[in-house]
């Protein structure tokens, strides 16, 4: 299905130009986008993806990865096709997706996406598996909706939108993780095709000027953007601009798509990578795409108990009094009144 696109100019001569993202596209009569979804039909901006999922899917909220919002609860997933990013070691490239509905295969309304979460008891909608910012259009519609039955929005992006665009879609979302792919614009430059300063910016505005709840992932390549001063540098800024208690996941790189000649992330890396951050103040770190009960196990950061522990994506304890640890230490996390028995 194809509707007529937000955030876009005409041109002369029936081009458009795109302002969803960074990208900016200036597209030709009959071209697409970047993102292989934004097309131009007689000079104006049609998004094609609309209404058209790869699939659907539950997964642990804890998946996304989402580690404070709404802990122990499952999230209706799905994506659609394309990305405004050209990521060399692209996780999701061809993954296919398991089929819950015999909607998920058909083109559906954003009544229908918010009806498939009410029928599988899920208290939230995942917008990710490629990045949703392409198809915003879709993600407000099946927002508005799912705010209406009490369903939360969730958004997992590389964080690469203009302000024009986050500006409309953010007030419908209620929790994101950034992918952080690197501290350096040479990477952005080389194997993402895009650029760092815009995907901080995105974090900055996020997390001191939204109420939208943030995590961020860092997704380490060996010999690209695991050397410890860049982690450092990164650190740093996290603290310095979004503070020390948005949760922070290290995740490891196993070879896929362009990068099948780069070897897996030791988990040694991650290991030290999450000793780095906690020794300069991040407060809550963990690692994932390994196994490893430290890092990920939520602690408290006065008396260091373990509040919330997990088995890859599933807790098998949780430690809490509402948001408190029992020494009186209030946690960043966002509980599931449902599932709250304290």
């Amino acid at each position: 299905m194809k509707m007529l696109a937000k955030w876009w100019n005409p041109l002369e001569d029936n081009k458009v130009l795109c302002t969803l993202c960074p990208r900016f596209c200036r597209i030709g009569e009959g071209q697409n986008g970047f993102c292989f979804i934004r097309q131009n039909e007689g000079g104006k901006l049609y998004q094609m993806g609309y209404g058209t999922s790869t699939g659907f899917a539950i997964d642990p909220i804890e998946k996304k990865p989402l580690n404070h919002f709404l802990p122990g609860t499952q999230v209706l997933s799905f994506g659609t096709a394309g990305c405004n990013l050209g990521c060399r070691f692209c996780q999701n490239w061809n993954i296919s997706k398991a089929k819950l509905d015999a909607v998920s295969s058909q083109e559906s309304t954003p009544e229908d996406v918010v009806e498939i979460a009410l029928k599988n008891n899920c208290p939230s909608i995942a917008y990710t598996y490629n990045d949703p910012t392409i198809w915003g259009e879709w993600v407000m519609d099946i927002a508005k909706i799912a705010r209406e039955k009490e369903i939360k929005n969730v958004m997992v992006t590389a964080g690469y939108i203009t302000p024009e665009a986050r500006e409309e879609i953010y007030p419908l979302i209620d929790a994101v993780n950034i992918d952080l792919k690197a501290f350096t614009e040479v990477f952005y430059h080389k194997l993402t095709f895009s650029h760092l300063k815009d995907v901080l910016d995105t974090i900055n505005w996020l997390c001191n000027e939204t109420n939208v709840w943030v995590e961020i992932t860092n997704l380490l390549i060996p010999g690209k953007n695991d050397d410890m001063d860049e982690i450092k540098k990164m650190i740093e800024w996290i603290l310095e601009n979004v503070g020390d208690e948005v949760p922070l996941h290290f995740t490891a790189f196993h070879p896929v798509y362009k990068m099948m000649d780069t070897p897996p992330t030791p988990k040694s890396t991650l290991i030290n990578a999450r000793k780095l951050s906690m020794k300069m103040g991040i407060k809550y770190v963990y690692l994932g795409n390994v196994f490893d009960s430290d890092g990920q196990t939520t602690s408290c950061p006065q008396c260091n108990e373990k509040l919330i522990e997990r088995s890859w994506h599933t807790i098998i304890n949780m430690n809490l009094n509402g948001s408190n640890c029992s020494c009186g230490q209030k946690i960043p996390i966002i509980r599931n009144q449902n599932l709250d028995t304290d």
